[in-house]
This record gives structure tokens, C-alpha cells and sequence, in this order.
């Protein structure tokens, strides 16, 4: 099915099959790296109907930007995924693949001419849908425990700074305070874990930290405090947190 370009900073557009109506009005850019060797090798599969996968668009690493899916219609590149208590993100979300080996293929940092077509791309989207700062999102903020993109070498500090997605300055890392790790149990887990689930992560509030909180905690790490990634709650993350949730835009 050939297609119309939704916006002209698009290169070429090359249809994926993969796709259906959607159901919910546009409120969530996601963001995912490729995860694949090549480019080329990250659009054929994106455009393979045997592969029932697809996302709206591909950002090349040297900014050129391929579409695949219009935008009225719904891709499939979330997954089972959770935002807000809303578990069917692909009916309400724009997908942009960033072309990035990952981290199984020799993760490296993403060149300056693909984040500024990210940028651009995104900046565009969230005017056209007004999609709000912080449901700019990552892949692996949605599915914590399935994924990790687009990781931690993913610069959200520039985004923020051209008014794209929701970022604040880490809190510095300390060594006093306390710390949680997985198999802790307590009110100040129940605390975290509320934390997480106001921001919009998918989390039960139990009060053991479990491994679905350690996720969590790495998904945040990775997003928002990406010098330390190690999935422990310390008092950086926390405070970092705090931050965020003081810096939500008022409804």
C-alpha cells in the first residue's frame, strides 16, 4: 500500500503491511533504537510481513528518515507494554525506530545528524498530535521488562533542551543515604514503587522489591539517570525522581 509522507522531512517512504485501524486518539511518541546491524537489514524486517512487526518511521544515522506506516493508522512496534494503566500503547502512539546496533550488536553512541532528525521528526509529530513533553517516552519505559532502548547513550538532555520529551538534571550520585535492592521489603518500597506508577511506569505497588521494580528502577536509570544503571534504588534515582514529578506539566 503506497502511501503519503505525513511530513516532508521524510526521505523516502517504503510501506510495511504491518498495521491495523486504530482505536485511540495519538497521545504517546515512543522512541526505540533498531537493534540491528544495518539499517537496510532493520527495514527489511520492519517491512516483512512475516515478521508482524512495523513502526511509523526510521531515523539512518546520518538523518535520513524512511516512513512505513502512516500515521492515521497503527503500527506495531510496542509490544505488551504498560503507560499510565494503558496497555495498548500502539493504539495511541507514534513509533520512531533510531537505526543503533543495541546492545547485542555493539552499542555505540547515536551521531549528531541522526538526533537532530530525530529532533526535528519528533518536535514535528508532538505539534501536529499535541502529544505533551512527557509522554515522550522510551520503548523500554513501556516494557521495562522486555526491553532496553533506546539505552542509556541515548541523549534525552538534548531533546529536552529543543523542547522535546520531559528531562530534568539528575540528582548527583551520593554514597550516604539509603539504598534498596531486589528482595527488600517495606514501606519505603511501597513509597518507590508509588513513585514509579505516578510518573506512568507500569508497576504493582507491593511493597517488596521484586524483580518487575528492578526493571522498572533500570528503565528509569537508563531514561533519566544514565551515569549509574544498575537497577538498586539510591538516593540519586530517588531524588532524581522527585525532580521529575515536581517538573510535570499541571493538568
Amino acid at each position: 500500500m503506497s502511501f503519503q509522507a505525513d511530513t516532508p522531512l521524510v526521505s523516502i517512504v517504503s510501506p510495511s503491511p504491518s498495521h491495523d485501524a486504530r482505536d485511540e486518539e495519538i497521545d504517546i511518541l515512543l522512541l526505540h533504537y533498531t537493534g540491528m546491524v544495518s539499517a537496510d537489514e532493520a527495514v527489511a524486517r520492519l517491512c516483512d510481513p512475516a515478521s508482524k512487526v512495523s513502526c511509523h518511521y526510521l531515523v539512518h544515522e546520518d538523518g535520513r528518515i524512511v516512513q512505513m506506516v502512516p500515521e492515521e493508522r497503527r503500527a506495531w512496534h510496542a509490544g505488551l507494554s504498560n503507560w499510565e494503566g494503558e496497555t495498548d500503547v500502539n493504539s495511541r502512539s507514534i513509533g520512531i525506530e533510531i537505526q543503533n546496533p543495541g546492545h547485542e550488536h555493539g552499542y555505540r553512541d547515536f551521531p549528531d545528524a541522526q538526533i537532530e532528525a530525530v529532533i526535528a521528526l519528533g518536535l514535528d509529530i508532538c505539534a501536529r498530535h499535541n502529544i505533551p513533553r512527557n509522554r515522550v517516552l522510551a520503548h523500554s519505559d513501556v516494557a521495562p521488562r522486555r526491553k532496553d532502548d533506546p539505552g542509556e547513550k541515548f541523549p534525552w538532555d538534548r531533546l529536552s533542551a529543543a523542547k522535546l520529551g520531559h528531562w530534568q538534571k539528575p540528582a548527583p550520585l551520593t554514597t550516604t543515604g539509603d539504598t534498596f535492592f531486589e528482595g527488600d521489603e517495606g514501606e519505603p518500597v511501597e513509597e518507590i514503587q508509588t513513585l514509579f506508577s505516578i510518573y506512568g511506569y507500569g508497576i504493582e505497588i507491593s511493597g517488596v522489591f521484586d524483580a518487575q521494580t528492578k526493571a522498572v528502577a533500570t528503565a528509569f536509570q537508563r531514561h533519566f539517570r544514565q551515569e549509574k544503571v544498575d537497577g538498586t534504588v539510591d538516593p540519586s534515582t530517588i531524588a532524581t525522581m522527585r525532580r521529575l514529578l515536581k517538573a510535570l506539566p499541571k493538568v
